[in-house]
């Protein structure tokens, strides 16, 4: 197994754990988990193949579909809620 492999579960165990921690905990992980997925994904792509890449993206953007909703938002200039 490659280490990009190893890494990229590590990285779901991490996510799992932090999924299951209180609102209130989850920012600090989460935000690194956020910044380290796409640099993770280049990884993976550039050992396997962009198909595993866009699978990955696929996955990252579906586990974290919320904040990527709520920093579109930003960027648009909206203030969305952020839920407490």
């Amino acid at each position: 197994m490659s280490l990009p492999v190893l890494v990229s579960i590590l990285w779901v165990f991490a996510a799992t754990i932090t999924a299951l921690l209180p609102m209130r905990h989850q920012y600090l992980p989460g935000i690194t988990l956020l910044i380290a997925a796409p640099v993770l994904i280049i990884w993976l792509g550039a050992a396997h193949g962009w198909g595993w890449s866009a699978l990955a993206l696929a996955a990252f953007v579906s586990m974290f579909r919320n904040p990527l909703r709520y920093l579109w938002a930003r960027a648009r200039g909206h203030r969305p809620e952020v839920p407490k």
